[in-house]
């Protein structure tokens, strides 16, 4: 019997042999004919010159190999994009091949065989969904992606001083590499000044893993068709917008501006500074003010126009419009009040569940695509995608933002035409909050605090053709002091009551200072917090701390090293060491604030948990990042719909936040106070 951890090794060092070291001292055993032509004619040198030192070989038995012609149709060099729908076909085929072997042991030797044939990138792509999703393979850890492809996350200019260090110092002497701060611009760009945010390795980790949870391609529909998969999509989304738009204020700016006229320039540029290791090619820049071309790219069998673009927006309007989309056989799928916002979220990312591709067409990818062809739209230059045509780049671009705040933007459009929640909607009867207080670690209670941190992580699964060991790269990101969320509630229903205590954080002000209206200040309310309590008789006082969040994973797990802190096989500690790779970073928790402080207000409401309970069993399921994430292989664990209270416009007479208020809500106003000082995390 293979043992399927050893499929994890597959993962290391992506662009080396398959026969070479993995891992700390471990080799494949490949059949002859399992090597490229390259190696086959010195299979027994190559062999036995990477296995003599190996202290744990790994059999790999030789099976007849499915067709992998259109895995391999992809060459070993290119970049791989999922908005790309070649790529997601090719992808697709892949990862069906991989959910299709009948045992753990034929998979290893299929992905062996593949490893070396097939894209990098595409590889750690398919590999990675068809372990999240075979039964036999679930329980598995993927390794952080930002240490198998280094490239996507770090400064290129990194890697010479990395591959000196490894080569020069000995394992156990060696000293991080220490990433600069700010290398992307300068201040003289106004946009740089969220550059970490947009640059910072959890937070792009996180889009690029709920994209890996998330695939919207496969050939087997279970893959894709999960629970409110569509709604998660819209919320996900509306979140990281509205968390950017935190951040602006953070740093004196406006709200984004959407990017709602498809003809007019891009004014932001970006230039990444990266380089990709598989293609050996730089990340292509956008400069300032590019326009959307129409786009004809042969290579990846995408000749589409603007136009195109803006006939789906259309259609997708229309069916706001009518209350409902049309599939393919030309019936009426309602876009009502439960299950709309998960229609209408299947059709604008346009994955399978669409229920009408041809007419609806591939709105978000697409825009994503023809964004990130701006600076050669018809190959003529022989330049691949700029940063948005990766779901692991994307979001260090400035102009995601903006394109993410459109497409939430046509969500909202449905969102207004649903009734806004009726006060029995939002009341808890019996049940109310009579004070609410943060208190940060050593800090004044009210008063949130963030600084800068330096931390490390160890690029050496990625680094090929560089002496083994650990090489760590020192990177500088936003962290926050510690706190604690202290709620007072009455229950006076004279029996233990369960309730479902749900935390926001917003702006008090909007970027002019002026006092929001409700129906602008709940697009910029961010969760912190969801979790269930009971409420006995009288006087309840409630305490959380923030580390709990169920929006956001701990930086260990973010940077995971999962052979030096894996727990013993079969211990408690290891039931919660299995836990999924997705989820916000909790260093990113709350915004960075201004050093004046940031005024907000921090919202709790307590709702009657017998209305959102999911009856389902969630032990020893990665379940603790649930609000963005949902939860592997369950239901998502709320019934009401995502961003409630937020997601719908007040009643009449609230148009403010005071007043909407019901006595099961409160709120309390905390300021944000940024620290500009640099600490090292103690590892």
């Amino acid at each position: 019997m293979a043992d399927k951890k050893n499929l994890l090794l597959l993962f290391d060092r992506p662009n080396e042999p398959v026969f070479m070291e993995k891992g700390k001292a471990a080799v494949f055993d490949v059949p002859d004919k399992f090597l490229t032509d390259r190696y086959r004619p010195i299979s027994t040198e190559v062999q036995s010159r990477f296995g003599e030192k190996a202290e744990q070989r790994i059999p790999v038995r030789d099976i007849a190999i499915p067709d992998l012609r259109i895995p391999m149709s992809l060459p070993r060099d290119a970049q791989f994009s999922l908005f790309i729908p070649a790529h997601r076909r090719i992808a697709g085929r892949l990862i069906d091949i991989f959910m299709g072997v009948r045992s753990v042991e034929d998979l290893q030797s299929v992905a062996v065989y593949a490893r070396d044939r097939v894209n990098p990138y595409l590889f750690n792509y398919s590999l990675s969904v068809a372990l999240l999703h075979r039964p036999d393979t679930k329980g598995l850890d993927l390794p952080s992606f930002a240490q198998n492809f280094p490239d996507k996350f770090v400064d290129s200019q990194v890697f010479r001083q990395i591959r000196e260090e490894a080569t020069v110092v000995p394992e156990g002497s060696r000293m991080p590499i220490t990433i600069p701060r700010d290398y992307t611009a300068s201040d003289l760009e106004p946009e740089h000044r969220l550059w970490y945010f947009r640059e910072d390795l959890g937070i792009n980790l996180h889009h690029w893993h709920w994209h890996l949870v998330y695939p919207f391609e496969a050939g087997n529909r279970d893959v894709v068709n999960k629970d409110r998969r569509g709604e998660l999509f819209y919320y996900m989304h509306q979140q990281v917008v509205a968390r950017y738009n935190l951040e602006r204020f953070s740093n004196n700016l406006a709200r984004v501006v959407r990017f709602n006229n498809l003809r007019e320039p891009i004014a932001e540029g970006y230039f990444p500074k990266m380089d990709s290791l598989v293609s050996s090619r730089a990340w292509p820049p956008r400069f300032e003010d590019t326009k959307l071309s129409d786009l004809n790219r042969e290579l990846d069998q995408i000749n589409l126009d603007v136009s195109d673009l803006e006939r789906w927006r259309d259609r997708i309007f229309e069916a706001i419009s009518q209350g409902f989309a049309t599939d393919e056989s030309g019936n009426q799928v309602p876009l009502d009040d439960v299950r709309g916002i998960d229609v209408l979220g299947n059709m604008m990312e346009s994955s399978i569940l669409s229920p009408n591709r041809r007419l609806y067409g591939d709105f978000h990818n697409m825009g994503h695509v023809f964004i990130s062809y701006s600076h050669d739209p018809d190959h003529r230059h022989l330049e691949s995608f700029g940063v948005m045509g990766d779901s692991a780049t994307a979001m260090r671009d400035p102009v995601f933002y903006r394109w993410h705040a459109y497409i939430d933007d046509i969500f909202q459009e449905h969102k207004a035409r649903l009734s806004p929640y009726s006060v029995p909607d939002l009341s808890y009867d019996g049940v109310s909050v009579t004070g609410v207080q943060v208190s940060p670690e050593g800090g004044r209670p009210n008063v949130l605090q963030t600084f800068w941190q330096q931390s490390d992580v160890d690029l050496s699964r990625g680094m090929d053709f560089v002496p083994r060991g650990n090489v760590f790269a020192r990177f500088t990101h936003l962290q926050h002091t510690p706190f604690t969320y202290t709620i007072n509630v009455n229950n006076d229903s004279g029996a233990q009551r369960f309730g479902t205590v749900r935390i926001f954080l917003g702006p008090k002000t909007d970027e002019r200072g002026q006092g929001m209206l409700f129906k602008d200040q709940r697009l910029l309310m961010i969760e912190l917090d969801k979790f269930v309590v009971s409420l006995n008789p009288g006087q309840n006082t409630i305490r959380r701390r923030s580390t709990e969040s169920s929006v956001t994973i701990p930086f260990d797990r973010t940077f995971r090293n999962l052979e030096a802190s894996r727990p013993a096989a079969g211990s408690a500690e290891e039931l919660e060491f299995n836990f999924c790779g997705c989820g916000w970073p909790n260093h990113m928790l709350i915004p960075k604030g201004l050093p004046e402080g940031l005024r907000c207000e921090l919202f709790v409401m307590i709702s009657n948990y017998d209305q959102d309970r999911i009856e389902q069993q969630l032990v020893g399921s990665c379940s603790d990042a649930a609000s963005y994430c949902g939860v592997r292989d369950r239901l998502y664990p709320d019934r009401r719909a995502m961003g409630y209270p937020f997601d719908r416009l007040s009643r009449v007479g609230a148009d403010r936040l005071i007043n909407f208020l019901t006595p099961n809500m409160s709120i309390v106003d905390v300021v944000v106070r940024h620290e500009n000082r640099v600490a090292l995390r103690n590892s």
